[in-house]
């Protein structure tokens, strides 16, 4: 069949089942856009800012559990879509961009518009491709589709020069992707899972960790199923949260800087620490030597470069989290040495220790009936949603209250900007994910600062209906960077005072959106009852105490044991 390479571009991506992709016209793609408006079944979401369009891929690919795509024009498109393209990969988010980019006989020549985009974001993709042939087009989107998707997912850029997407060709019939150099391994070795169950069994203090990959490997019901038949306790990185139930009598919650107490305690405590999907990350860590001391470690994960990179494990198993704990759990189901009840039981001293760190220091706050504590804006959305709303945030103060005080129990049920921490993520990603879930509750938790990295996407929601809501956490203050400056620079607040600040209700309303406000905790819950009631996005701005803090937190360099608790 002979066919454009614009043509061939929408053939593929029928082929690979987009129903939606978010992007941003220019002249080197404009030959993709006019094949755009001509077909009726993928449904292109215009954008106002290119990084918009991957924060918006991004989350809608992880409520999808599927490939995202964005596509923009070249030059200041394309490399405006480097902080998206970096936090995806940070956090492991299967996504596909295509930039475009001028003809090839230009490439080198610094045409107008021209940027190497390629090397670029070589560091911050899976891989990435420069179509310099029509004919390796086709080949060229299919393997990118394949690479972004299996493995330890992220995202894959693909550079479309200007004459590639013009020229005509043979569209090929679709084929199996096989690529000699790229083979992850799905299965798990069964001595590796025996050594892990044995491991697991003779543990007294045993806690799983779980990551990211739990949920990019749909394995939450296999975690659930290995915690709740061993009677296991569970803590969750902030990329985890929905990997399993929060509101699980076994979950302790989010670990690390800003987890709680108890389940730092646990893990500084625990004789064996399960490591599922997760990367070791410094925020989980803090200082390594001192994380998990006691523990013997073992890590699933797909990535075999992840394992004992920063903390040195006794049994990895590289493969699939859902094939390794899906393993797991035979094992133990089929082994005669496991006794269900008995293995219970020899955990029960260890939850009761855990229960009582609990109770010393739970995760709470002092409540103002004059002023409104941002965690109770966050209880109060968990509460009168019944936890079933998908959360996006921005990055802050917002994400860690939001992470703490909103407990999901199912996953894709959350998402933030975890490994790089983009201010900006939290609306566009919002605009994403209702965008694959029309019918579901999407709210943006976001910071007065944050927010307006991209709040030109309020013209974005409006256009194509999304009835996201935004709820403000206003203090007038770049909160997280305050708090450090206030515990750690004497309170000398350089930067961070946001002094001239928009009128957010007015400003939703100048996009024809509904802005609502309340100043007191009395008018919280009216304010997100009618917000929710409302067939529109809306802004709910809540003016928060202007210096309430994140805690527990664990200073730079300090051991996860030496938290600060208020």
């Amino acid at each position: 069949m002979k066919v454009t390479g614009a043509q061939a571009f929408i053939k593929c991506l029928e082929e690979q089942g987009v129903e939606v992709i978010f992007g941003f016209p220019g002249g080197a793609v404009i030959d993709l856009y006019d094949e755009i408006l001509k077909q009726d079944k993928i449904t292109h979401v215009l954008v106002r800012h290119e990084q918009a369009a991957v924060h918006a891929a991004d989350a809608y690919g992880r409520v999808k559990g599927d490939v995202g795509v964005a596509l923009v024009t070249s030059g200041p498109g394309a490399t405006n879509t480097v902080t998206g393209i970096a936090s995806a990969y940070c956090d492991s988010i299967p996504m596909v961009v295509f930039t475009g980019q001028v003809p090839t006989m230009l490439i080198g020549n610094d045409a107008f518009q021209e940027v190497d985009i390629v090397g670029i974001t070589r560091p911050v993709t899976k891989h990435n491709y420069l179509v310099k042939k029509a004919a390796d087009l086709v080949p060229t989107i299919r393997e990118a589709f394949h690479l972004a998707r299996t493995g330890r997912p992220g995202p894959v850029l693909i550079d479309l020069p200007k004459d590639v997407i013009s020229a005509t060709i043979n569209f090929p019939d679709p084929a199996p992707v096989k690529m000699r150099t790229y083979r992850p391994t799905y299965e798990p070795h069964p001595g590796q899972v025996e050594k892990a169950c044995r491991a697991i069994l003779a543990a007294k203090k045993p806690v799983i960790y779980a990551g990211g990959g739990v949920i990019a490997s749909n394995s939450n019901e296999e975690v659930t199923e290995l915690a709740t038949k061993l009677n296991i306790p569970v803590t969750m990185t902030l990329m985890g949260l929905g990997g399993f139930p929060g509101t699980h009598e076994l979950s302790m919650g989010m670990l690390g800087m800003h987890g709680t107490y108890y389940s730092n305690m646990a893990v500084a405590n625990c004789d064996v620490l399960i490591a599922i999907g997760a990367r070791f990350d410094d925020r989980v860590t803090g200082r390594v030597d001192a994380f998990a001391p006691h523990a013997k470690i073992i890590h699933v994960d797909i990535d075999p470069t992840s394992i004992s990179k920063n903390v040195t494990v006794d049994i990895p198993i590289v493969a699939d989290c859902k094939h390794a704990l899906s393993a797991m759990n035979t094992w133990f189901a089929r082994s005669s040495e496991c006794d269900f009840k008995a293995v219970s039981e020899q955990h029960g001293p260890w939850l009761k220790e855990i229960s009582a760190w609990k109770k010393k220091h739970p995760l709470g706050y002092v409540m103002d009936e004059n002023v409104i504590k941002p965690q109770f804006v966050v209880q109060k959305l968990h509460e009168l949603t019944k936890g079933e709303a998908i959360i996006t945030t921005e990055v802050g103060q917002n994400q860690m209250w939001a992470a703490q005080f909103y407990h999901f129990n199912k996953p894709r049920h959350f998402m933030t900007s975890g490994g790089l921490g983009v201010m900006g993520y939290g609306f566009p990603a919002a605009i994403g994910a209702q965008m694959a879930a029309p019918g579901r509750t999407v709210i943006d938790v976001a910071g007065d600062g944050s927010i307006q990295m991209n709040i030109q996407e309020l013209a974005t929601a409006r256009q194509y209906k999304c009835p996201v809501k935004i709820a403000i956490l206003n203090n007038n203050y770049l909160g997280m960077v305050r708090q450090w400056q206030e515990l750690f620079y004497d309170k000398k607040y350089s930067a961070t005072g946001l002094e001239v600040a928009p009128d957010f209700v007015a400003l939703a309303q100048a996009y024809g959106a509904v802005g609502l406000r309340a100043t007191k905790p009395s008018e919280v819950e009216p304010v997100i009852k009618e917000a929710l009631a409302t067939d529109n996005t809306v802004i709910m701005d809540f003016v928060i105490a202007r210096e309430e803090g994140v805690f527990p937190m664990v200073p730079a360099g300090k051991a996860t044991t030496e938290m600060l608790l208020v």
